[in-house]
């Protein structure tokens, strides 16, 4: 089964009752109280991923692993979930696809992008660089990682956001050379064009989107400044206006990109899609504030026969809350029930053709 043949057993999106609001949908989804976890307690690893050019630091990100027991470990499909922009392991969208991929009986690896994860940015001590959407690398490491130390046979990767940005790139940097135990890739409201979605959000009512990144990125550059301060001139981060500004002053500086505009043209998943060999799904909400598709983009995913793109006229940015049916045992989290399908359904294919 090819994945624009997918299908699911679902039935479509139709937002909560009072969400059909594309701003409700996004702020809800953030706050909404969910189910106690009844995730077994995670296992912290630190995997080595590639250091900064010319540096000698070891750079390491950290992941929370739930592991089937070890008897059956390596045979049991095993999900890896990227987080969006500021987010981390502990992100409620990350737990809420964790318990939902435990529960059918996946292996769970949480991961964090560099400098994120743990409490009061203690984790920015083991990467002398910052983080950004091009940093697909980091994913590679951690799949190759743990495929080695755990004999994993059977790998998919789920990203939000920013994280869906990096598993796309991924899977398109990778393209038929990708390792057969990769065999399904998920983005919830990717930011695939990268420019466009940071203009976005600079207009209009985005604008409160956007004061609360730069808030979290400013302080999380200062912090990092003060860790390495030969490395880092706090000075840039007074003064911005705007996220294109932060990634024109800073990210493009410290990563190596001539601009915010190399930055985002070099660091999209769009750049890629046409790559892209992997059974691939993406869910995108018409109505997200300020994920923008171009129609360049639009017209390779059309073309690759890999990609399935579900997108309902509702659900905001990485929300898609549906009206609960617990009769059906349907938490409402609509895009986490249709990630489970589409995976379960391409990790079986693969494992009875591999």
């Amino acid at each position: 089964m090819s994945a624009s043949d997918f299908r699911s057993d679902l039935p479509d999106f139709k937002p909560r009752r009072w969400l059909a609001n594309g701003h409700l949908q996004t702020i809800f989804g953030n706050f909404l109280p969910r189910a106690a976890s009844t995730l077994p307690e995670a296992t912290r690893h630190l995997v080595e991923t590639t250091p900064a050019r010319g540096s000698q630091i070891a750079t390491q990100v950290l992941c929370e692993c739930h592991w089937q027991p070890a008897k059956v470990r390596s045979e049991r499909p095993t999900a890896i979930i990227v987080h969006g922009l500021e987010g981390s392991s502990r992100s409620q969208y990350v737990g809420g696809n964790a318990q939902k991929l435990w529960d059918a009986g996946f292996n769970i690896i949480r991961m964090n992008m560099r400098n994120c994860g743990g409490k009061n940015y203690e984790m920015a001590r083991l990467s002398p660089t910052l983080y950004h959407s091009g940093l697909s690398i980091d994913v590679e490491a951690v799949m190759h990682h743990f495929i080695a130390s755990e004999g994993l046979q059977s790998i998919a990767l789920i990203g939000y956001s920013m994280g869906g940005n990096l598993v796309l790139k991924l899977a398109g940097d990778l393209g038929r050379n990708a390792p057969p135990q990769l065999q399904a890739v998920v983005g919830v409201s990717p930011a695939m064009d990268l420019g466009p979605s940071a203009d976005a959000l600079h207009q209009g009512i985005n604008r409160v989107y956007e004061w609360k990144f730069m808030r979290d990125l400013v302080r999380r550059f200062r912090h990092k400044a003060a860790l390495f301060p030969r490395a880092y001139d706090v000075r840039l981060s007074y003064g911005l206006g705007s996220l294109r500004q932060f990634d024109d002053r800073i990210t493009a500086l410290y990563a190596g990109f001539r601009s915010a505009d190399d930055y985002y043209q070099r660091a999209a998943a769009a750049r890629v899609m046409q790559d892209i060999s992997i059974p691939t799904l993406i869910i995108h909400a018409q109505d997200d504030p300020f994920i923008r598709v171009l129609p360049t983009t639009r017209v390779k995913i059309e073309h690759n026969p890999h990609i399935a793109l579900i997108e309902p006229a509702h659900g905001g940015h990485c929300a898609f809350l549906a009206e609960p049916d617990h009769a059906r045992n349907f938490d409402g989290y609509w895009a986490e029930h249709l990630a489970l399908r589409f995976v379960q359904a391409h990790v079986a294919v693969a494992a009875a053709t591999s």
